[in-house]
């Protein structure tokens, strides 16, 4: 089975029905040379309009963060973007509601299937981490963030990008002056065979 027959699935899946008699598309990016796997949380309200993944101020700084120009970032040859949830769940009471349970577990599998260069995942926030790192995770997300170098080489843990995690930035100097440094080297060697980070 190749990505078109899968993508068909997710969209005839009676799970999604109300995204897609609205039109709405599901909304990640894989291809078969894919060697970074980008596992966030769900699609927000703008990305899910746009149709583009990470096509917000979140998706500057985790270009940033990575050392890698939006061509790279886009090119699905380098990056398969695989949110929890490929649909915008909707709102919750604080934020966005969580990505819906099971998702991944029906479609990451089959996917990253056909994605064998795959090399390095990043999980980025609480929601990913779980579902992929299980028990090994640190009590919460500020612990497995800081102690990244305990999931390499086949992971790399990261918090959320949004401008509203502005306060737990100030609070971890450690995250820009040793996660980001580290996280560029993976990316670079991830993306190996020339092809430099920006």
């Amino acid at each position: 089975m190749g990505f078109e027959e899968i993508r068909q699935q997710i969209i005839d899946d009676l799970d999604n029905a109300s995204a897609t008699a609205r039109g709405i598309l599901p909304l990640y990016t894989a291809g078969s040379g894919a060697r970074i796997a980008l596992v966030g949380q769900a699609p927000g309200r703008k990305a899910e309009e746009s149709g583009v993944a990470w096509d917000d101020a979140s998706g500057v700084t985790l270009k940033s963060w990575l050392g890698v120009s939006d061509e790279q970032f886009r090119d699905t040859n380098l990056f398969t973007i695989l949110p929890m949830d490929f649909y915008y769940p909707g709102k919750a009471a604080t934020g966005d509601a969580p990505p819906r349970k099971g998702f991944a577990d029906t479609w990451h599998p089959r996917l990253l299937e056909l994605m064998p260069d795959v090399s390095l995942t990043i999980l980025i926030g609480s929601y990913a981490q779980k579902h992929y790192l299980g028990k090994r995770a640190a009590r919460n997300l500020t612990e497995t963030v800081r102690g990244y170098a305990d999931y390499l080489p086949e992971f790399f843990p990261l918090v959320h990008p949004s401008p509203l995690n502005f306060r737990w930035q100030a609070k971890n100097p450690w995250f820009e002056r040793e996660v980001v440094p580290a996280l560029r080297e993976r990316v670079a060697e991830a993306l190996g065979n020339g092809v430099p980070a920006a």
